[in-house]
């Protein structure tokens, strides 16, 4: 009787045995992907110019890209690559490419491959939690890239959503 007590101590699961329970993350769906991506296509439009837009879900796996007409083939990676670093990040691509160069100890950043720093990714911040995010390229610069994402997160979200940005250094 002593030993399977013994036993039971060591198999059994002790009262401080923390419990198992499952995640729940929001991401981008599929039909909102699309209306992020069409969304900035016309705000691209209102604006006389033309690009490519990618919206990544939370993983960063591609979702939904869309190609304006006559725009660069590079442009395309370069905007699933802006996406990815926004949500990567949690950071709007173009604060980030302010920071790496301001800051010397961000400057290692633009060695990473999977990064872009160039303005016009933005993370996609749902109910404070950042669900994914979206990246423009090839409307004729950085700033108007991020206008067009801006315009589009406006359209689809209701309000463009503070970006929770990364602090400028850790402590």
């Amino acid at each position: 009787m002593v030993i399977w007590n013994i036993a039971l101590l060591i198999i059994g699961p002790g009262p401080m045995a923390p419990a198992v329970v499952p995640v729940e993350r929001i991401t981008v769906s599929l039909a909102m992907a699309n209306k992020l991506t069409a969304a900035a296509i016309s705000s691209c439009r209102a604006i006389r110019r033309e690009a490519v837009v990618a919206v990544v879900d939370r993983g960063g796996n591609l979702i939904a890209l869309q190609r304006g007409d006559d725009i660069g083939p590079h442009n395309t990676l370069a905007a699933q690559r802006k996406a990815f670093t926004a949500l990567s990040t949690k950071t709007s691509t173009g604060e980030l490419a302010g920071r790496a160069a301001a800051d010397p100890a961000s400057r290692n950043l633009v060695t990473v491959p999977e990064l872009l720093l160039l303005g016009g990714g933005l993370p996609l911040v749902v109910d404070g939690d950042v669900a994914g995010g979206i990246g423009v390229a090839g409307s004729g610069g950085a700033a108007n890239d991020e206008l067009c994402a801006k315009g589009a997160i406006t359209k689809v979200l209701g309000s463009l959503n503070p970006i929770q940005s990364l602090p400028k250094r850790i402590p």
